[in-house]
C-alpha cells in the first residue's frame, strides 16, 4: 500500500462517527522510587512522586479513535463511584459522547492500578466484577446503543471479558448495524468469540487465537503452514467474515472468506512498549473501513496505527501524520 493511497482514506476519517462498545476502565499509575524496606513488613516502601489516571479498554479505544480525528460514541457501564465520575469527565473531555454510558450500583469502575518504582511495574491492583450485567441494566445498554447506531458509520466492539458484552447484547447490535450495512468491528477474549458472527473483522493476538480455537501450539507454530492452517480453521468455526491475528515482530494476518490469507509485514521501528497497541490497530482498521478501504486496506492501516503505538513508553495512542509516516519507511 502506498502512502498516496493511505492518504486517501486517513484523509477521510475526520467526517466518520465510531461507536464503540465495551469494556470501559481505568489505567492508574502510581510511580516513584525505592530506597528502604518497611520495618512493619518485609515489603519495599515506594516514595510515591508521580500519578497518572488514564482511560483503559474500550475508553483508550475512544481515546485512539479520537486522536485520529473521527468522532466517537461510547457505550458501556461504569460504577457508581468517583472513579467512575471521572472516567466520564475524561471521555467528554476528549470530545467523546458518553449519553450510552450507564452508571450501575453492582460493580465498580474497573480499575488497574500500577505500582512503578523507577521503570519496573512491582504489582498491580485489580478493582473489578467480572460478572454478567444484571438484565435490565444490559437491555438499557442495547436500547441507548442501538438507537445511536442510527447516527454512527461504524461499530466497534472492544471486549476485554468484564461482564458488559453478553451474548444477547452483542447480537443484538450487529443485527442492528447490519440492517444498516455498517462495517462491524471486533477484539474478542476468547470465552466470547463465538458472540461475533457475521462481523466484519475479528482480531486476536497469537496467544488468544490459540485459545479461542481450543490448541496450545497452532497460531503460536514457528511453521507458517500451521499457522495458516490455523487461522482458516478459526475464521469459519466463528463465523466472521475475516480473521485478523496480531504477530508481533511478524506483523499480521488477515484470513478472509475465500479461504485466502494475507501476511503483512511489520513497519521496521524501535519497540519500546506494546502496551494499547492492538487498540491502535482494531481502531485504525475499523476507521479505514469506515473510510470505504478494502479490508486488506483497512488492516493495512491498523497495521500503520499498531506500529506507531509501540514507538511510546505507556499506555499511548497513533496521530494521522505518524501512520502516514510508516509508509515512507
Amino acid at each position: 500500500m502506498t502512502r498516496s493511497e493511505a492518504e486517501q482514506i486517513v484523509e477521510r476519517f475526520a467526517s466518520k462517527r465510531v461507536l464503540v462498545v465495551g469494556d470501559l476502565m481505568v489505567d492508574e499509575y502510581i510511580g516513584g522510587s525505592v530506597s528502604r524496606v518497611s520495618p512493619e513488613a518485609p515489603v519495599l516502601v515506594l516514595n510515591a512522586e508521580s500519578h497518572a489516571f488514564m482511560p483503559g479498554g474500550a475508553a483508550n479505544v475512544v481515546a485512539q479513535i479520537r486522536a485520529l480525528g473521527a468522532e466517537a460514541v461510547v457505550a458501556g457501564v461504569v460504577g457508581r463511584d468517583a472513579v467512575g465520575e471521572r472516567l466520564i469527565e475524561e471521555l467528554q473531555g476528549l470530545g467523546a459522547d458518553t449519553s450510552a454510558v450507564i452508571t450501575s450500583d453492582d460493580r465498580p469502575t474497573t480499575q488497574k492500578t500500577r505500582i512503578v518504582a523507577g521503570t519496573q511495574q512491582v504489582v498491580r491492583v485489580d478493582r473489578e466484577v467480572r460478572a454478567p450485567l444484571p438484565p435490565d441494566v444490559a437491555q438499557s445498554l442495547i436500547e441507548r446503543a442501538i438507537q445511536l447506531l442510527s447516527v454512527c458509520d461504524a461499530l466497534l466492539f472492544s471486549d476485554y471479558d468484564k461482564g458488559v458484552l453478553g451474548r444477547a447484547l452483542v447480537r443484538a447490535l450487529i443485527e442492528s448495524a447490519r440492517a444498516r450495512s455498517l462495517p462491524v468491528t471486533a477484539n474478542p477474549k476468547p470465552p466470547s468469540a463465538t458472540f461475533y458472527e457475521g462481523a466484519d473483522v475479528a482480531q486476536f493476538n497469537k496467544g488468544e487465537a490459540d485459545t479461542a480455537l481450543g490448541t496450545t501450539h497452532g497460531f503460536e507454530s514457528a511453521e507458517d503452514d500451521t499457522f495458516h492452517a490455523s487461522g482458516t480453521r478459526l475464521r469459519a468455526l466463528l463465523g466472521v467474515r475475516q480473521l485478523l491475528v496480531t504477530r508481533s515482530a511478524q506483523g499480521l494476518t488477515l484470513f478472509g472468506e475465500d479461504g485466502n490469507h494475507a501476511d503483512i509485514a511489520p513497519h521496521r521501528v524501535d519497540v519500546f512498549d506494546g502496551t494499547g497497541a492492538g487498540d491502535s490497530t482494531i481502531s485504525g482498521l475499523t476507521l479505514a473501513l469506515a473510510a470505504g478501504a478494502t479490508p486488506l486496506q483497512a488492516a493495512a492501516i491498523g497495521n500503520a496505527a499498531g506500529g506507531a503505538v509501540v514507538r511510546k513508553v505507556g499506555v499511548a495512542t497513533a496521530a494521522p501524520a505518524e501512520i502516514l509516516a510508516l509508509f515512507d519507511l
